[in-house]
This record gives structure tokens, C-alpha cells and sequence, in this order.
């Protein structure tokens, strides 16, 4: 992570939304891969998620900028958390990214205060809803991993 000179060594605040900048660049990404696997049924829906993000990465990069740090520049490409070779894949890959999203949110949620941390929680609410929506179904404390059940169907990304 880069922090611009005079900044504090170890700010969690500036951490924390430099990792959700992060997981917001991979989801820009992300969400090309899906868009260009899911059908016509659910374009629109990751279309609409794409633009939510680039908007969020750009609110990110502001408050990573604000918080006294250098907003990290996006890779050129991501790892994929698995294949994604067809529809169905596409749509259980959104669902981790929204997954993933909530999980860093709730990190900066937890380090930040004021504004940041009230668009953090806005943005948190945001994936969970959407990750909800592709994967059909909800978990008990979005993006709080250790809280997520272990068993069952869905528990990890391809669905073992």
C-alpha cells in the first residue's frame, strides 16, 4: 500500500479502503467476465452491478485519496476464483464478488468513522443485497466470513 509522505505509518482507516479499492478494481473486472457469460435474463442486472461498481471504485479512490493515501491503480487483469466457462458459472461468480465486496466493506466499517464509515456500511448492504440476489439466497452476517456456515450446498464458489 502507498501512503502519501506525512501520512501515519499504520492507519487501519487508510488500509481498509485501500483493500476495498482493490476489491473494487477486481470486481470492475469481474464483472466483464460475467457480463459476457450470463444471458440475455440477467444482462441488464450485471450491467447495472458493473456501473455501481465503477462508481463505487471511483468513491473509493476519492476516500483512500482523502484519508491521506496513494489510491492503488487497478491490475491489468484478475485471477479468477474459478472457471467460468458458461451461464451458470458467470452467475456464481458475481455472487463471490458480491461475497468478497461485503467482507472488505465490513473491515472498513470496523476500522473507519464518521462519512467513510457510513458509506462503507451503505456499500457493505449494497454487495449483500446483490449477492442475495444472484445467488438465490442470503447468509445470517454478510461479509463477516467467520460468522458464514461452513456445510451445505454453496458453502464455497464451486459449490462443494
Amino acid at each position: 500500500m502507498s501512503a502519501s509522505p506525512g501520512s501515519r505509518k499504520h492507519d487501519p482507516a487508510l488500509e481498509a479502503a485501500q483493500a476495498a479499492l482493490a476489491a473494487e478494481h477486481a470486481a470492475v473486472y469481474g464483472y466483464g467476465v460475467v457480463g459476457a457469460h450470463v444471458g440475455e435474463a440477467r444482462r441488464t442486472e450485471a450491467r447495472e452491478a458493473h456501473d455501481a461498481h465503477r462508481a463505487r471504485r471511483d468513491a473509493m479512490w476519492r476516500s483512500v485519496r482523502s484519508l491521506g493515501g496513494t489510491p492503488e491503480a487497478a491490475s491489468a487483469a484478475y485471477a479468477l476464483p474459478f472457471p467460468v466457462p458458461d451461464e451458470a458459472a458467470a452467475v456464481r461468480l458475481a455472487a463471490e464478488l458480491e461475497s468478497r465486496l461485503a467482507a472488505v466493506y465490513a473491515d472498513l466499517v470496523r476500522a473507519a468513522t464518521g462519512a467513510p464509515r457510513r458509506e462503507a456500511a451503505a456499500a457493505l448492504r449494497e454487495a449483500a443485497v446483490r449477492a442475495v440476489r444472484w445467488r438465490g439466497g442470503s447468509v445470517a452476517f454478510p461479509g463477516l466470513v467467520e460468522r458464514a456456515p461452513r456445510t451445505g450446498a454453496g458453502s464455497s464458489p464451486d459449490g462443494a
